[in-house]
């Protein structure tokens, strides 16, 4: 398996060994892993699951276990920075097909790199993105 970029939720469910991540999607993620090909977490991830922790939408635990798979550099899976190149493709990721705006910048990733997307989400899975689900 190639790289692959991951979505938030789905790196969440993934790292959580949950059944809400589709089989084909956990097997691609662990095929990519075991082949030695990094699995991206765009930074936009980060910022998003910080947040959904002050709102109280996810325990501090989610982000304080994605942070440390990071920091661990066999774990295969690697941050992602957003630049001025990802920022300029967001245009191949139309507002009006992707309107969440992290949801746009993780698909812009997934373009930028030329990688399909690992996710759940249906705005992005009709999108021009290539995805697994």
């Amino acid at each position: 398996m190639t790289s692959l970029v991951v979505d938030t939720q789905s790196i969440i469910w993934f790292l959580a060994q949950s059944a809400q991540l589709s089989n084909t999607a956990r097997g691609a993620i662990q095929d990519a892993i075991t082949a030695g090909n990094p699995v991206y977490v765009s930074v936009i991830t980060i910022v998003e699951i910080v947040y959904l922790v002050e709102k109280g939408r996810f325990a501090q635990d989610v982000l304080d276990d994605l942070v440390d798979v990071l920091q661990r550099p066999d774990s295969g899976i690697q941050l992602f920075p957003l630049d001025l190149e990802i920022a300029s493709d967001l245009h191949l990721v139309p507002r009006t097909d992707v309107p969440d705006m992290p949801d746009r910048i993780i698909g812009a990733t997934a373009v930028h790199l030329g990688l399909p997307l690992i996710t759940s989400d249906a705005k992005l899975q009709s999108s021009r993105v290539a995805t697994v689900w």
